[in-house]
């Protein structure tokens, strides 16, 4: 059907629809071409031409063929542009009235003409211009009626072919407009696909920009905090004591290696090299030992039991809150002992990190990934985390995540 609207234009069909809507199209040209076929094998037998009538009749009802396959399909099946959808129809209409001229049984040929009009024309167009289509010819047979009877009949038949057209018509028209409409959704639905797929992949950007500040703050940010303090330490000792100085520097020197190594992971995307070569409780067992060297802070490490197996992310998840627990102690809390906890209670692991230094405020705004960090990977793997502090009571950190 005419849209009256080009097709490079917005509202217009895109190839694609057209493609679908045309799949079928084949079947209408093989009614074409067979119906019009015969009207031309019985044009070339009718008792009532003469030889030449029957040679110009047929040759009408021919050229109508050839107007189509040669001009007239291509531009209904690109819908437009509309003038030469006019101009086309207009054509065959004219050879039409010429060929029920020379014949008047080519008046069958309305067949194939009537759908054709309104494959050209909307409804409002279509349906004049076919009743009129329709009774021209009904009209110039009526002279060659015998009785008067015939001629009611033969006006019958034309009217109920007429009304029966226009409903047909009518009817296409709607579906094809419905057809039109399902295509206008299907593209807004692929358009709308194609916003969520790129807010999607902005969405996993950011995520992946805050998974790896996280990952820095929690890793390299902290490793390089202790190589800074461990050769303040070693500057200030290599004078006065300097086997203390060489244990420092050579402290340093291991947590520039595993800054390394974390750097390598990340880069790579694997889990933390220190899950990489030993347990989950092995880790954090050794991150307590780190702290207590360091600085000299006494760290407990209780685990209880065995450890079930746990997915890598859940085991980042405890062993990248331990780190940054063990960090913030010895950066901010002044304590002189600390306990790590770890232990499966009701299908759940739980870890603990709890000081006697000075506390802090977890309601009040705080700069940085710390416990911000710590409570989105928490909140990744289906845990949670929550903080107890006071000015005077020290801190602790307990982390349930599921086993």
């Amino acid at each position: 059907m005419q849209t009256d609207l080009p097709v490079d234009q917005p509202g217009g069909v895109s190839e694609q629809g057209k493609d679908a809507g045309h799949r079928w199209f084949w079947l209408w040209d093989a009614y074409f071409t067979v119906v019009l076929t015969a009207l031309v094998v019985l044009a070339g037998y009718e008792d009532d031409l003469t030889g030449v009538g029957r040679i110009v009749a047929a040759a009408l009802l021919i050229a109508i063929g050839v107007n189509y396959f040669a001009w007239g399909r291509r531009f209904i099946l690109a819908e437009g542009p509309a003038r030469q959808l006019r101009l086309y129809l207009a054509s065959q209409l004219a050879l039409f009235l010429g060929s029920v001229l020379a014949g008047p049984s080519n008046s069958m040929a309305m067949f194939v003409l009537g759908p054709m009009i309104f494959m050209c024309l909307r409804p409002k167009r279509a349906i004049p211009v076919f009743v009129t289509a329709m009774l021209i010819p009904t009209l110039l047979t009526l002279h060659s009626v015998n009785s008067v009877s015939a001629g009611v009949s033969l006006v019958a038949a034309g009217l109920a072919i007429t009304l029966m057209g226009s409903v047909f018509g009518i009817y296409v028209d709607r579906l094809d407009r419905q057809s039109e409409e399902r295509k206008r959704l299907i593209t807004q639905l692929e358009a709308s696909q194609a916003e969520v797929s790129r807010l999607s992949h902005e969405a996993g950007s950011a995520a992946e920009r805050e998974r790896l500040a996280r990952e820095i703050h929690d890793t390299l940010a902290q490793g390089f905090t202790s190589i800074v303090t461990l050769t303040q330490a070693a500057e200030s000792e290599v004078d006065t004591d300097p086997a203390a100085a060489r244990r420092h520097l050579e402290l340093a020197g291991r947590t520039a290696r595993e800054n390394l190594a974390e750097a390598r992971a990340m880069v790579t995307a694997l889990a933390p090299p220190a899950l990489g070569s030993s347990s989950l409780a092995e880790a954090i067992r050794r991150q307590a030992e780190r702290a207590g060297e360091a600085t000299g802070l006494t760290v407990d490490c209780v685990i209880e039991g065995q450890l079930p197996k746990l997915p890598t992310a859940t085991e980042v998840v405890l062993l990248r809150a331990t780190q940054e627990s063990l960090a913030n102690v010895l950066r901010h809390a002044g304590a002189r002992t600390a306990s790590v906890e770890l232990a499966v209670v009701a299908g759940r692991v739980r870890l603990s990190i709890s000081d006697d230094g000075r506390g802090f405020d977890p309601a009040a705004p705080a700069e940085g990934f710390g416990l911000r960090g710590m409570r989105a990977r928490a909140e990744q793997v289906g845990g949670q985390l929550t903080v107890h502090s006071g000015p005077e009571g020290g801190t602790r950190v307990h982390l349930e995540v599921p086993a």
